[in-house]
């Protein structure tokens, strides 16, 4: 811990020998004045906007900046102040919220030397490289495009030193990884344009066309970030239901989501089939090694008669060991066909497991209730469930490893 603060305040201290070593503000005044309120107001409305990456206690920000814009500006003695004054802003606003981290005092001065330390780089290469670029069309733009993808990856650098001063194990691949992290060359062009953009009207003072195009930039990414917030509530809910309704062992549908799923299909007329399956003396497999054996074969099982079906038709996990499907867009011969394979399919298959410290091959077989019919009103799909059910306990009864079954359309039982 102690490491990482002094890191940080080197940074800010570096940041402060860059800062007051450099000429003076560059601009008069007034302008300077205005353009502090300017991007101040600006950038802590944008604040909540921005993208921040938490490495253990460390909460560092990063994303779109207008510094490049506003060290061109006023050079690097104004960012320094600019930054001092809107990083301390947001700290004191998120004080006063009590949505601080514990650790978010020194993070501030870390952002504040990060920020002016990779600008007044770029600052000094512009300065440089300014008079070349002149010479030839779109020059101007082609420089700052560069300067903003260099001051990403000065700042990248930065923080990949910060990791490996926190103790993080970083190796040299991690760290170019991270550095020359996967962002979108249109978002470079984006901050490129707009600081370029920004400078020019900062010089010629069209406080008007600043504010308007603050304003456009906040609308557009306020924009992108409500859309971003509802697709991610999006993944979250559905993340939420997937979990709510997936069984954790086996990976298949939950009994809650077959309940809910019978619900939606008693509103069609469709012709379907109702499977009841049951694995056969699975207590005597739990008996005969123990439940984490007895888990594994639940979990072929599932295997097996998933890869069996078709993506019309569904499989729950219905009870302990036993399992109920949903078989659709067949007929009655289609139907029964399916279930004779599987049966062959089970019996033929064995598990690999591994039982006190050796590997074992497990067989085992499953019994079939099978009830096919076509939804209406006198029959629900509840019921006939019940039917596939109680045909799966007369395949029990009869022997196991067989599958009955029930054409609901003739009602003639075959077995």
């Amino acid at each position: 811990m102690l490491k990482t603060r002094l890191y940080e305040l080197s940074l800010f201290l570096t940041a402060v020998a860059i800062a007051f070593s450099s000429s003076e503000i560059l601009a008069d005044n007034t302008s300077f004045i205005t353009a502090i309120i300017v991007f101040w107001f600006f950038s802590t409305l944008y604040f909540r906007l921005r993208v921040f990456y938490k490495n253990g206690n460390t909460n560092i920000e990063y994303g779109i900046s207008y510094d490049l814009s506003f060290i061109l500006f006023a050079g690097p003695l104004g960012l320094f102040i600019l930054e001092t004054i809107y990083r301390f802003t947001v700290y004191f606003y998120r004080k006063w919220k009590k949505i601080a981290d514990p650790n978010e005092f020194f993070d501030t001065f870390y952002n504040i030397g990060t920020f002016v330390i990779t600008n007044s780089f770029v600052y000094f290469l512009f300065q440089h490289f300014h008079s070349s670029f002149q010479s030839f069309p779109f020059g101007y733009w082609v420089l700052l495009f560069i300067l903003v993808c260099i001051s990403s990856y000065i700042s990248g650098a930065i923080m990949v030193l910060l990791f490996v001063t926190i103790g993080e194990s970083v190796s040299f691949k991690e760290g170019i990884d991270f550095i020359f992290k996967d962002i979108s060359f249109l978002d470079y062009g984006k901050v490129a344009i707009t600081n370029g953009l920004l400078f020019l009207f900062l010089q010629e003072g069209k406080w008007e066309m600043i504010i308007s195009l603050f304003i456009l930039n906040y609308i557009v990414n306020l924009s992108f970030y409500s859309k971003s917030q509802s697709i991610q509530n999006k993944l979250e809910r559905d993340q939420f239901e997937q979990m709510a309704y997936t069984d954790f062992l086996t990976g298949v549908f939950n009994r809650t989501f077959m309940d809910k799923k019978m619900e939606e299909l008693n509103q069609t007329s469709e012709k379907i089939g109702i499977v009841v399956a049951d694995i056969d003396k699975f207590k005597r497999i739990n008996d005969s090694y123990n439940h984490a054996v007895g888990d594994k074969v639940i979990q072929h099982f599932a295997a097996t008669l998933k890869s069996f079906l078709s993506e019309d038709d569904y499989l729950f996990r219905s009870g302990g060991e036993e399992f109920t499907l949903c078989l659709r867009k067949r007929d009655f011969s289609e139907t029964a066909d399916l279930i004779n394979s599987i049966l062959r399919g089970v019996e033929k298959n064995s598990v690999e497991v591994e039982y006190n410290g050796e590997k074992t091959s497990i067989f085992y077989t499953a019994s079939f209730g099978l009830y096919f019919y076509k939804i209406n009103e006198l029959t629900s799909i509840e019921k006939a469930y019940i039917q596939a059910d109680e045909l799966m306990l007369q395949s029990k009864q009869c022997g196991k490893n067989q599958v009955s079954i029930v054409n609901g359309l003739i009602t003639k039982e075959l077995v």
